[in-house]
């Protein structure tokens, strides 16, 4: 240990969800940014973390004294470890690491949590690659901040203090690009999206918005966006819920109908719940449904579905899932169901919700492991099996990657 309070040598043993990595010191865990399972480093403690009472400390890399075989020079300079660590801009917290090594760290996230959640018997799947290039250039939408002196840039790592950049690797190049043509306004954010059409929307969201004038509508009409997956076209506000990946989208539609093959009933009623804009409604019936029930909360995300699936047998409902399935008859039986919760899960409500209306079978869309295998867990509880299940690095440089599972009686 150095000789100074708040600095700790320490040996990174491995990976915790989030992005960070684990450490331990006089028997309490650490978790470690900007390290590398194998490497030991100096890391600066984050004295809001640490106390007698706190059952785990966080600290910050700000030297790496013995470096993993795995390390590269950051693909984001402005998030290099070279940098005093509050002037690191976030958002790439894997970027140090090589991307074969990356999909090797997630894979051992998702284990982990399956392990530890979803109950014995599940194998991580392999994190499979979707680009072949270096990991960069990929992001279609990216949101960056304004602070009150009018600074305009990402946020630092774990914090809401604007770092001014000048690059973003990670972002399409025309969204870089006007990323960097942006000046100071008032404070707030900005999302940066580019769509099929290849022109970047600037949004602005201003964090203390104007009162409207007296006879005007307090919320302007969001501007109407199109994406494409296969012959399929798809309208949504610019500022509304797409995957960020370009290829995002048409992965997973493919992954689900592969997963679901052989489960569509033509003659049940199938559900897409949590169903945004339509994606995964225009996938149950690609594979041969005709009648289709899409649920989302978003008013206009229901809106934007109903347009997308016509003329299909497709009904749109704008609803929480939770609050449609309990008032569902107790009759009701459904055939396929593919399951797209936000990043918290779905919740043993929506669980045993489902487990009542007997799918035939469930595809399982998932942006957070660990909310996964508590649903998993929940699901297998109920007697369903977990006979399939695939992975994707579809944000590389990131902590993130999408699960699709398929779950059956």
């Amino acid at each position: 240990m150095t000789s100074s309070p708040d600095l700790l040598d320490l040996d990174i043993t491995g990976i915790a969800h989030g992005g960070t990595f684990i450490a331990r010191h006089e028997g309490r865990v650490v978790f470690v940014s900007d390290a590398i399972p194998g490497e030991r480093v100096r890391a600066r403690l984050d004295p809001e973390s640490t106390g007698s009472s706190k059952s785990f400390w966080r600290a910050e890399t700000v030297e790496v004294l013995d470096a993993s075989p795995h390390r590269r020079p950051h693909v984001w300079a402005e998030s290099d470890v070279s940098r005093v660590p509050e002037q690191r801009a976030g958002g790439a917290d894997l970027g140090h690491i090589d991307l074969a090594q990356q999909r090797v760290l997630k894979r051992r996230v998702l284990g982990e949590a399956l392990d530890r959640f979803a109950g014995p018997g599940l194998d991580a799947p392999e994190i499979e690659a979707v680009d072949s290039g270096d990991g960069t250039g990929w992001r279609t939408r990216v949101t960056l901040h304004v602070d009150d002196d009018g600074l305009v840039g990402p946020y630092a790592a774990r914090s809401h203090r604007v770092i001014p950049v000048d690059s973003h690797p990670l972002a399409r190049p025309a969204v870089a690009e006007a990323a960097l043509r942006l000046k100071g306004a008032r404070p707030g954010s900005v999302d940066l999206v580019e769509p099929e059409d290849g022109d970047v929307r600037v949004i602005r969201r201003d964090a203390r918005p104007e009162r409207p004038r007296r006879g005007t509508s307090r919320r302007p009409t969001p501007e109407i966006v199109h994406e494409r997956v296969g012959d399929r076209r798809f309208q949504l506000d610019a500022g509304g819920f797409w995957q960020v990946h370009p290829r995002a989208a048409s992965v997973l539609d493919a992954a689900v109908y592969g997963i679901l093959d052989g489960h569509v009933d033509e003659g049940r009623t199938h559900y897409d719940l949590y169903g945004g804009v339509g994606l995964f409604a225009a996938t149950l019936a690609d594979l041969g449904g005709t009648d289709i029930v899409t649920v989302e909360s978003n008013a206009r995300a229901t809106s934007h579905a109903a347009a997308n699936l016509a003329p299909l047998d497709v009904t749109a409902v704008t609803a929480r899932v939770d609050r449609y399935l309990a008032g569902l008859p107790s009759d009701a039986a459904a055939g396929a169901v593919v399951l797209d919760p936000p990043r918290a899960g779905a919740g043993r409500q929506v669980v045993d919700a489902l487990n009542a209306l007997a799918p035939e079978a469930i595809a399982y869309v998932a942006c957070d492991p660990v909310a996964l295998a508590r649903d998993l867990g929940s699901f297998r509880e109920h007697g369903w099996q977990v006979p399939r299940l695939r992975a994707f690095d579809l944000f590389p440089h990131s902590h993130h990657f999408e699960v699709v599972a398929l779950l059956t009686r």
